[in-house]
Formats: C-alpha cells, structure tokens, sequence
C-alpha cells in the first residue's frame, strides 16, 4: 500500500515543491492551505482548505484524512513571515505569525496521532535558520521558528514510544515568493538585486530551490533513510550560519 503524507502550506513555493517530491517517490499526498482550490498544488491527490490555527478546522481536515486510514509523514510547512522589528510589532499581528507558525503544528500533531501511531511515521516541521541566527525586522517570525524548534524535541521524545520520529528542516534563503515578498517589506527599489546580495552573502553564492529543501523533507520522512533520527534539526542555508558575520 502507498504511504500517505500530509503537507501543511502546500499551495505555498516550497509546499508545492514538498507535494511534487512525494508523489515523484510514489507516495500519495494529501496538501492542506487556506488558498481556494483554484490554488491548489496540482500534485497533490486530495487538497483541504483550511485554516490550521482553528481546532476545528482542524479536526474537520484531519476527519477527511481518515479516507485513507493512514498517516505516514506530516510536514508542517504552513507559515506567515511579518517584517517587522519588536517595537514595531502590535500584540495583534505577533498574534497571529504565533497562531500559524506553531500553534498549527501544535494542533495538526495532536489530529494526527490516531493515523500515524506504530506506523514509523515522521513528523517534520519546517523551521528557520531564523531559528538559530536572525537579523532585525523579523522577530516574531524568528521567535515563532525557534518556539517550533523546541515543540520538534518535545514531541520527539513524547511521541517516540509511539514510533513517531520528529525532526525539522531549518532552511536559509529559498526561492520563493515568500523571500521576493520579504524583499519588498525592506523597502529593496530591485528585487533581483537584493537577492544578488544575499547570494553574495552566503558561502555557496546562491539561494536554495525549493526543490532542494524538499528533498531533504523527504529523507527526513523515510522511515528507512532516516529511520535512527528524531528530535534532530537540519539546517539547510548554504553555509550561512557557518559564516562569521563579523569577517
């Protein structure tokens, strides 16, 4: 029988790239995003509409999963970037970047757990090099990333006796309409050249595909590839956070 994942975020630039990587290995994908359907991947088997950081859109979606009677991997990609600084920042919109970037991987753990329990199932979460090293204008997106860094080694170790491994990706720069959109919220007059000055800034001189991060998400979801891994973070930046800012 084919193994089914289930992507979080995946009408999105990386989470349509995370869809196609799946079904390219043979699996059968279930995408779940806000977007209307007209937006859907076009890889995915089934699409949900739905808002992850609602319990009961939640329950709904994961009740619709149940088609399938299984759960081998669960990526939480769903996110939201804010560009602002702390001060910057209303109690409203940290609100809310908290809500889609943790409290939906919170409440799509805990929907899943009846599918993928003593299954070798995966959870992988998407995370940031935010997580570990940031930079002004984004503190609520870097605080959400690292919040999820620590719910990936809680449920990894509580969710272990259930054979459920849980690891995260915690990628640098991607080329996505999420990095153009963040280029904008700077102010940058060129997008082509704020992203040339980021390539010039990372050790590899260039950003990541999509595709790249998700073949990573992939290995992470094999239960034979990564089978001794949980609780692990695999950061994914072309060097970036290896690179001493100050040279």
């Amino acid at each position: 029988m084919r193994r089914v994942a289930v992507v979080t975020g995946a009408a999105g630039g990386l989470g349509r790239a995370i869809v196609a990587s799946f079904r390219d290995d043979g699996w059968r994908v279930v995408g779940i995003d806000q977007v209307e359907e007209a937006a859907a991947p076009p890889h995915a088997d089934v699409f949900i509409r739905a808002n992850l950081a609602d319990p009961e859109e939640v329950e709904s979606a994961f009740a619709d999963v149940t088609q399938f009677d299984r759960i081998d991997a669960l990526v939480n990609n769903a996110a939201v970037q804010s560009g602002s600084t702390i001060l910057e920042t209303s109690p409203s919109e940290w609100d809310a970047v908290m809500a889609s970037n943790v409290r939906s991987a919170y409440l799509t753990i805990r929907a899943a757990f009846g599918l993928m329990r003593q299954r070798d199932a995966a959870v992988v979460n998407v995370s940031s090099v935010h997580a570990v090293a940031t930079s002004p204008g984004v503190a609520a997106y870097a605080t959400s990333k690292a919040a999820l860094v620590g719910l990936t080694r809680a449920a990894a170790v509580e969710l272990a006796p259930s054979g459920i491994r849980v690891n995260a990706v915690l990628p640098g720069a991607i080329d996505t309409p999420m990095l153009k959109a963040g280029a904008r919220r700077r102010g940058a007059k060129s997008i082509n050249v704020a992203v040339s000055e980021l390539e010039a800034r990372t050790p590899l001189r260039r950003v990541a595909r999509p595709e790249e991060i998700a073949q990573a998400i992939l290995f992470l979801s094999d239960s034979v590839r990564s089978s001794f891994m949980t609780g692990q973070l695999l950061i994914i930046d072309g060097g970036a956070s290896a690179h001493l800012s100050t040279e």
